[in-house]
């Protein structure tokens, strides 16, 4: 959705330029070239620099990119989130707790090693369970996802918890399920929106995507995915 956005502006920028040098003379079309397509490429970096890291799309069809590395900020638990997400997800927390609800964050970012592990160790449960290798794996990858594959390794995943002598996880879940939209967080991964994300509903699961965008997200009641036009 974001991408074609730019698309249909970069190509009526350049519309728009070269109508505007045909006007000033032929010879200006191959005077001002180099200043053009400095032009248009300094507008196609400020709208996509800046703007996408937000949208960042991770799942079993999309890897994160090659060249991606969070900057990360630790909580007073020892968890990591990206740097960038910390003041909302701060801010939700002290609303949440000033309602008498106190949450915890349960995982951020995770490595590469430790995704692998966590796939390791859910194939593992299956496997003492009595199901076989490709019933373990494939039951495991509906609730792991593949090293490089987990939005836990973009930083901008949270799974929120409750402090259990404060509050229940049901309290937490209700109010994040309602309100989180309004600080940019959405709920992944829908019960309704399996057969799309992959992921079994997990109330628990939020990503940010941004204030304007969550809001989005949350009234037309859809998955990223489909905020973003994957295939």
């Amino acid at each position: 959705m974001k991408s074609r956005t730019i698309k249909i502006r970069l190509v009526l920028l350049v519309i728009v330029m070269l109508i505007l040098c045909i006007c000033i003379g032929r010879c200006a079309i191959f005077q001002n070239t180099g200043s053009i397509l400095s032009s248009i490429e300094t507008f196609f970096s400020s709208e996509t620099t800046d703007n996408t890291w937000n949208l960042i799309l991770v799942n079993g069809d999309h890897a994160i990119p090659d060249d991606y590395t969070p900057e990360l900020t630790t909580l007073s638990n020892g968890r990591q989130i990206d740097s960038r997400i910390y003041p909302n997800l701060q801010k939700m927390f002290d609303d949440m707790r000033a309602e008498g609800i106190d949450p915890v964050v349960g995982e951020g970012y995770r490595t590469a090693q430790q995704q692998a592990d966590m796939m390791t160790e859910q194939i593992d449960i299956y496997l003492a369970e009595g199901y076989s290798q490709l019933e373990a794996e494939s039951l495991a990858a509906s609730m792991v996802a593949q090293p490089g594959h987990s939005e836990h390794q973009l930083g901008l995943a949270v799974d929120i918890n409750a402090n259990k002598s404060v509050s229940t996880n049901d309290q937490v879940y209700t109010w994040l399920a309602e309100n989180a939209w309004a600080y940019g967080f959405i709920l992944r991964y829908p019960a309704d929106k399996t057969d799309i994300t992959g992921i079994a509903y997990e109330p628990w699961h939020y990503r940010y995507v941004g204030i304007k965008e969550a809001k989005e997200i949350y009234e037309k009641r859809i998955c990223l995915e489909e905020y973003v036009g994957a295939d």
